[in-house]
């Protein structure tokens, strides 16, 4: 499989689109990037950038009348950290109520923000991804990936025999149709049971929700694999990791499968 340029490496010699460069540096979403070009306010090399503009080392750019330091911003690449969010966080920067935010635990960063790749509900545990970079958490978040989450559920209640397979075909819910794409058994005992099972979509709690329309309660929920990064082993609860290179390069090339 071919790799794609990064604009983030350390040769930073291939010409590549200015939007998504810029939206590698931090600078917003790739979207949002283009509305500013689209409207005038990007200058490259000191005319009006448009669409389909590239940028390579040593092309100057100002936003808004101001330069931008792309390779300064560049030269510390893609970083992604994997969390192990416990129960009883917020993924929130601020809370009215006062409740502890994930954002708390985050090692700081000397130029832009940590920008989590999706969220998990205030009582949902395990693996959060966050990155530097903009446009990857857009493109990890998009339905388009079709990227996996993977989540350690245990039930409490007795499950008809029938909703396996219901869960598995799709169910009718309020924002509309919805599966797992797996189901494993795994283990349990009495009203208790876990399952592994897998879904493709960021939706609000659909997990809970899922097998809330098949007449049980999650009683815990876990979070244990985001595409191809799993849940690191020996990671505690309130734990950071950062991914190495080769990790970012298996979720970048996931993206492009």
């Amino acid at each position: 499989m071919s790799k794609r340029a990064n604009p983030s490496s350390s040769r930073l010699s291939e010409p590549e689109r200015l939007q998504k460069v810029l939206a590698h540096a931090g600078l917003g979403s790739r979207r949002q990037i283009e509305a500013w070009i689209r409207e005038g306010q990007v200058r490259l090399n000191g005319r009006v950038a448009k669409l389909g503009d590239r940028w390579q080392a040593g092309d100057r750019v100002q936003i808004r009348g101001r330069p931008v330091p792309l390779e300064r911003r560049l030269h510390g690449g893609v970083r992604v950290l994997a969390y192990h969010k416990p129960a009883g966080e917020i993924v929130a920067r601020y809370d009215p109520q006062g409740r502890p935010s994930v954002f708390e635990r985050l090692p700081k960063l000397l130029k832009g923000r940590w920008i989590a790749v999706g969220r998990l509900d205030l009582n949902t545990e395990g693996l959060l991804l966050f990155t530097n970079q903009g446009e990857l958490a857009n493109r990890l978040m998009h339905p388009a990936s079709g990227l996996e989450r993977e989540y350690a559920v245990r039930i409490y209640g007795r499950l008809a025999e029938d909703w396996l397979e219901k869960l598995r075909l799709g169910v009718e819910l309020e924002d509309g149709l919805a599966r797992f794409e797996t189901i494993e058994p795994a283990g349990g005992e009495g009203a208790n049971r876990w399952y592994k099972v897998v879904v493709k979509e960021g939706r609000n709690r659909l997990v809970r929700r899922l097998w809330e329309a098949a007449g049980v309660t999650v009683s815990r929920l876990i979070r244990i694999r985001y595409g191809p990064i799993a849940l690191p082993v020996g990671l505690k609860r309130g734990q950071v990791r950062e991914l190495s290179p080769a990790e970012i390069r298996r979720l970048e090339d996931a993206l492009e499968a």
